[in-house]
C-alpha cells in the first residue's frame, strides 16, 4: 500500500502536523519514564538520592502526554466518540457526524478560548517544587483547543462533501 498522500496544502499541513503529534507522544511517554523511575528507585533503595523535581517533571510530562493524545484521538475520530447508530451510514452518518461535530467545535472554542486566559494567569508563576514556570503545562489546554478545531473542522469538511454528494 502507498503512503498517504494528501490531496491539498491544507491537508499536509494537518497530516504532518499529527505526525508530530505522534512523535510527541511517543517522546512524552518515554521522558516520563526516567523522573518516574527515579521516584520509585530512590524510594525503595538507597542508590539514589530523593529529588524533590521529579514529581512535578511528571505531573507536567502527564499532562501534556494526556492532552496530546486527546489531539491525536480527536484526529482519528477515536475520542469523544459514542456510536449510539452504527448502522446508520453515507449521508445520514454525516449529518449525525456533522453534529457530533458541532459539539466538538464549541469545547475545542471552550478549551482555545479559556486556555489563553488559564495560560495568561500562569504566564508569571512558577511551579512550587522545581520553579518551572507554570505556563508551560497551562498552555498545554489552548493548543489543544486549537488542534480540536483544526481536525475537527477538517472532518466537518468531509461530512459536509458527503452531504453534498461529493465525499
Amino acid at each position: 500500500m502507498p503512503p498517504y498522500q494528501p490531496r491539498n496544502a491544507f491537508r499536509r499541513a494537518t497530516f504532518l502536523y499529527s505526525r508530530f503529534l505522534d512523535v510527541l507522544v511517543v517522546l512524552t511517554v518515554a521522558i516520563l519514564i526516567i523522573p518516574v523511575s527515579l521516584q520509585i528507585f530512590a524510594r525503595f533503595t538507597e542508590l539514589l538520592p530523593r529529588y524533590i523535581w521529579t514529581e512535578e517533571a511528571a505531573r507536567f510530562l502527564l499532562v501534556w502526554m494526556v492532552m496530546i493524545g486527546a489531539m491525536i484521538g480527536v484526529r482519528e475520530g477515536s475520542h469523544f466518540v459514542v456510536d449510539l447508530f452504527p448502522s446508520l451510514t453515507g449521508r445520514k452518518k454525516a449529518a449525525l457526524d456533522l453534529i457530533s461535530g458541532l459539539f466538538m467545535l464549541i469545547f475545542g472554542f471552550i478549551f482555545l478560548w479559556y486556555g489563553i486566559e488559564f495560560t495568561e494567569f500562569a504566564l508569571y508563576r512558577i511551579s512550587e517544587l522545581a520553579e518551572w514556570p507554570l505556563w508551560l503545562i497551562h498552555m498545554a489546554w489552548p493548543i489543544a483547543g486549537f488542534s480540536w478545531l483544526l481536525f475537527t473542522g477538517e472532518h466537518m469538511w468531509d461530512s459536509l462533501q458527503v452531504l453534498r454528494g461529493r465525499g
